[in-house]
């Protein structure tokens, strides 16, 4: 019985190790931009306005996380949601260009994200 047990706990530990990173919720100025997993939105950074060429928004998050981390959700996670990644930190879908922009401020990790026409 033990030994299920422990099998059991071992293999639970084991999927949680392999777990794909998950988003913890969206940007609120871009409804299908996800918040990478550590990530807060800084609400006082949201901008949107459209112009005659598309529109242009503006937002950032921060978090105690390494860019790394959070430029491989980026590239795993945006595909799935029609862009095109150009760079690491940089993406297309139809005729708008995202910019991810992760920065040191202090100890936390401030990504700031601007969405533009081509």
């Amino acid at each position: 019985m033990w030994i299920c047990r422990t099998l059991a706990g071992a293999l639970a530990l084991l999927l949680a190790a392999h777990a794909p990173a998950f988003a913890e919720g969206f940007l609120s100025s871009v409804e299908d931009l996800p918040l990478a997993p550590g990530l807060s939105e800084m609400a006082d950074a949201a901008l949107s306005f459209d112009t005659p060429s598309g529109r242009i928004v503006e937002g950032a998050a921060k978090g105690a996380v390494e860019a790394g981390a959070v430029l491989q959700f980026y590239g795993a996670t945006l595909p799935q949601l029609g862009w095109t990644r150009e760079s690491d930190t940089r993406f297309r879908r139809e005729t708008e260009i995202l910019h991810i922009e992760p920065g040191a401020e202090g100890r936390l990790l401030v990504v700031r994200f601007t969405i533009s026409p081509q």
